[in-house]
């Protein structure tokens, strides 16, 4: 092992996941951000934390109303994904431009994304500031799987596929 930059070391580090956040204005617009950083955080109660730059316009939503959807996007998808890392909500409706379909959610505002191989509804229950970006922690209300077998797709680095299929009866 050789000492490297934390750039190149960076580089490394892929495939990691690919996921959609949808937040929600106060007005009652919701916006999809696309995000890499998201982990489960606790099994009692759930919980799950996403990361979020703060100048995003989302960064601002989840401060404002504290609820997300946090969607794990299948490799039809791809375009939409590319689409809501690359514009912001506060000049696009990304549902409009993309064609991604909203499911109404039981338990929070924003609306789900169909056709995501996985989705839950968080609402914030803390943050954490880590430099430029904000930790948010969110306890999940509920889960929800695609009905299809879809291909969940991950970020590579420099372009987004799906990987082999280790669980070939979508169990």
């Amino acid at each position: 092992m050789i000492e490297s930059t934390i750039e190149e070391a960076l580089k490394r580090k892929y495939p990691e996941q690919v996921v959609l956040a949808v937040c929600i204005s106060r007005d009652g617009i919701p916006n999809i951000i696309t995000l890499g950083w998201a982990m489960s955080t606790s099994i009692q109660p759930p919980m799950c934390a996403i990361s979020i730059g703060h100048p995003r316009y989302s960064h601002k939503l989840l401060l404002d109303t504290g609820e997300f959807a946090l969607c794990f996007p299948s490799v039809e998808q791809k375009d939409a994904v590319i689409y809501c890392g690359t514009y912001s909500g506060r000049d696009y409706n990304k549902f409009k431009e993309t064609g991604l379909l909203q499911i109404p959610s039981k338990y929070i505002k924003p609306p789900l994304i169909a056709d995501s191989v996985a989705a839950f509804e968080c609402r914030v229950s803390g943050t954490l500031e880590t430099g430029d970006h904000t930790i948010f922690a969110g306890e999940i209300l509920t889960a929800y799987i695609s009905e299809r077998k879809i291909k969940r797709l991950y970020n590579f680095g420099e372009f987004f596929s799906g990987i082999p299929d280790f669980n070939p009866d979508n169990k």
